[in-house]
């Protein structure tokens, strides 16, 4: 089976195959395809083929009900990365800071582990997973939903290129083939598929984060929930998750425990007395810089000189005017 000429044909047909098509169209298609020159066009753009059949392919992913055809890859890392123990980190696009803090730490930690971080190159959590990654030097994976060549969204070209530096982009969909509403619910299954356990940090009562969790429960991987706000409607899915028996994730500890990995040792980072004073009220819950002057007793240039402190030791993050200390909390 010719498994480069099923996905070609796809694109050129705007269908979604996973197995060989019997219809006369594909025998005609077959007879003019020129797989070395196909593949030759591919690398003259920087893009690897690994065909179903081949020994490349994530085993993995190759044990789900419908894996994909093959897949398509930029990047310049060794195909070996597909193989690696990973964790997928899902959730929504439009999540609140808190949920951006969470994804990023995550990858941030789960990196330094060692472990490869799986997602979507979505905004919101995904982005944030693939950026912690990149900021512990770690290495990632970035699934499409569309063709190969491109970048969705166009946003995160940026962060594209870098992972591409640092891991692989992935997908199941040759060049030219344009993003769709019902491409992304596929491309989940090959998040799902290739990672041992799948994250979801927040997400809405039907998501697309939900769908790549039911299909890692489907497959019998381990799905984690980060618990949420119990009046948030970007909870419900993460929350629902937990009723139906997901493991809930309070530090990244807990997805590596599971996995049997230990967790990097923590980085030293010491901080002045006024700057520790306003991390241990942030420990507490997030707050405004008004708040915490009133509750630190610090004057403006104190708590300024304390948050910008804390902020480039990485131990606190600001958005949507609250400042928040950094997950997990050890």
């Amino acid at each position: 089976m010719n498994e480069l000429a099923i996905a070609a044909f796809a694109a050129e047909t705007g269908r979604h195959l996973v197995d060989r098509p019997r219809d006369r169209e594909f025998a005609v298609f077959c007879r003019t395809f020129d797989e070395g020159s196909y593949r030759a066009r591919l690398a003259a753009v920087g893009i690897r083929w690994i065909g179903r059949g081949e020994p490349a392919f994530p085993r993995l992913l190759r044990s789900i009900h419908d894996p994909p055809i093959g897949l398509f890859v930029r990047g310049g890392r060794s195909l070996d990365l597909l193989a690696a123990t990973s964790v997928a980190i899902v959730g929504a696009r439009g999540c609140t800071s808190y949920g951006a803090n969470v994804a990023r730490s995550l990858g941030r930690e789960l990196a330094a582990a060692g472990v490869v971080v799986v997602s979507g190159l979505a905004r919101g959590v995904d982005g944030e997973a693939h950026r912690g990654v990149l900021e512990a030097g770690g290495a990632t994976l970035a699934v499409l939903g569309c063709g190969i060549d491109r970048d969705y969204p166009a946003a995160h070209g940026e962060l594209a290129r870098r992972i591409c530096d640092r891991g692989l982009v992935v997908s199941e969909y040759a060049p030219g083939v344009e993003p769709a509403p019902w491409r992304f619910p596929a491309r989940n299954r090959i998040i799902a598929g290739i990672a041992t356990a799948t994250v979801v940090v927040e997400a809405r009562e039907r998501s697309g984060a939900l769908i790549t969790a039911d299909l890692a429960l489907d497959e019998g991987r381990e799905v984690f929930a980060v618990p949420g706000e119990i009046t948030s409607s970007l909870s419900q899915g993460t929350n629902g998750l937990l009723k139906l028996g997901a493991a809930p994730l309070t530090c990244a500890e807990d997805v590596l425990e599971a996995l049997g990995i230990e967790p990097a040792a923590p980085e030293a980072r010491s901080v002045g007395d006024a700057a520790a004073a306003v991390l241990e009220r942030l420990r507490d819950a997030p707050a405004a810089a008004d708040e915490l002057a009133r509750t630190t007793a610090l004057d403006a240039a104190g708590l300024a000189a304390a948050l910008t402190e804390l902020e480039l030791a990485g131990l606190v993050a600001a958005a949507d005017g609250l400042y928040r200390a950094v997950m997990p909390v050890r």
